[in-house]
């Protein structure tokens, strides 16, 4: 099946009991068992859920995977990957990353004896000499958050089997729809399924797939031991926003790309940070690794105040000045003060993470009322 069909179609059938056309919410914490002797695939809703196993085969078959894991959101996902991390053992991340993982990683993952070092993806030499035999994961967000960076991912993962290491993939900014890493050779790729899988802003959720049996049986031990489970209405909303992910990343990128050329024209403007634009140092490599270039972009603006950025965000009307993103409607964030106010003022400098920094999750508005919200915000400055 081709991708549109597999979002509304993969790891789905009428209920077997009504012929209803909508996977039923199982709202149930429990299960009768059979006679003695006798194994189920449903026992307690910690362990699985069917309206769970719908989502988990849904979101598998869209990034092309044999295992699907539901989680309750994207760090308890980060979370049980990383549990599997002992202490001596070596992880390598990309410094231009989430902040809640980045503060995961520093605060939680180091001090249990993890070994973490950051460094520049995008740059294979980099990682090349930054891997050693005690190296196990290798965590890659392309793009990355904020600064909008592609990585090389088959060479990640070309660099990452000479050390036997895991590669995961945080897929969130791309979707499936625009990126299967998998493809490329990754071992495991994570979502928020709060954002583009979501679509709406209306659930909290993550997931992680795999076509490694032994990452399976961990994630799902890790599931059935900790309980960082999505409940089964959370799983319907996303069931249901995955049915028009296709339709709704074509109007993301295809507004971002016009509003990342109108910004990089913008005389208020420094930097526009976006994949789509000739002038973006990925510009080939994602043209050659994605299906399109996303609804994410951040810019720097011509000013070093926090304060005057922050009035321009606060100006917006249309954007809505607010954490997340990939949601059906505009969002426009402050890294430095929101999504990486846990880094220290010298770790934001040193990741390009300034006071000046905006970042635009593109909705899927009007082009034309979101450019007239953008120019009269930035008027500001």
């Amino acid at each position: 099946m081709r991708f549109a069909t597999l979002a509304v179609h993969a790891g789905q059938s009428p209920d077997h009991a009504t012929g209803a056309v909508m996977p039923p919410i199982y709202q149930t914490a429990t299960y009768v068992q059979p006679p003695e002797g006798e194994t189920t695939a449903y026992e307690y809703g910690r362990a699985a859920n069917p309206t769970r196993t719908v989502l988990e085969n849904n979101l598998a078959g869209l990034e092309g995977a044999s295992h699907g894991i539901a989680f309750a959101s994207g760090m308890s996902a980060t979370d049980a990957i990383l549990r599997a991390l002992r202490p001596g053992d070596h992880i390598i991340a990309s410094e231009d990353m989430y902040g809640g993982n980045y503060r995961y990683l520093k605060l939680v993952l180091a001090p249990m004896g993890v070994r973490v070092t950051f460094t520049d993806l995008t740059r294979v030499e980099v990682l090349a000499q930054a891997v050693t035999s005690q190296t196990k994961v290798i965590w890659v967000e392309s793009p990355t958050n904020p600064l909008i960076q592609i990585v090389d991912l088959s060479a990640v993962c070309a660099c990452a089997q000479l050390v036997g290491a895991a590669v995961v993939v945080d897929n969130t900014f791309a979707s499936p729809y625009l990126q299967q890493p998998l493809s490329f050779g990754a071992d495991m790729v994570l979502h928020s399924t709060t954002k583009y899988l979501g679509g709406h802003s209306d659930i909290v959720g993550g997931f992680v797939c795999t076509n490694d049996e032994k990452w399976a049986d961990h994630l799902r031990f890790q599931v059935k031991c900790v309980g960082a489970i999505p409940g089964p209405m959370d799983c319907f909303l996303a069931l249901r926003g995955t049915k028009t992910l296709h339709i709704r990343m074509e109007r993301h990128c295809t507004n971002a790309q016009k509003i990342a050329t109108y910004l990089d024209r913008h005389p208020k403007v420094m930097q526009v940070n976006y994949p789509g634009l000739e002038s973006h140092p990925g510009h080939a490599l994602a043209k050659s690794q994605m299906n399109g270039f996303g609804g994410m972009l951040s810019m720097t603006l011509k000013t070093s105040s926090s304060s005057e950025a922050r009035r321009v965000l606060q100006s917006l009307s249309v954007f809505a000045f607010a954490e997340s993103l990939g949601g059906v409607e505009s969002l426009a964030g402050h890294p430095a003060t929101m999504s990486h106010g846990a880094l220290s003022s010298e770790e934001r400098a040193r990741l390009g993470v300034t006071d000046n920094l905006v970042r635009l999750s593109v909705g899927i508005e009007d082009l034309e009322d979101l450019l007239e919200d953008l120019e009269q915000a930035l008027s500001q400055i």
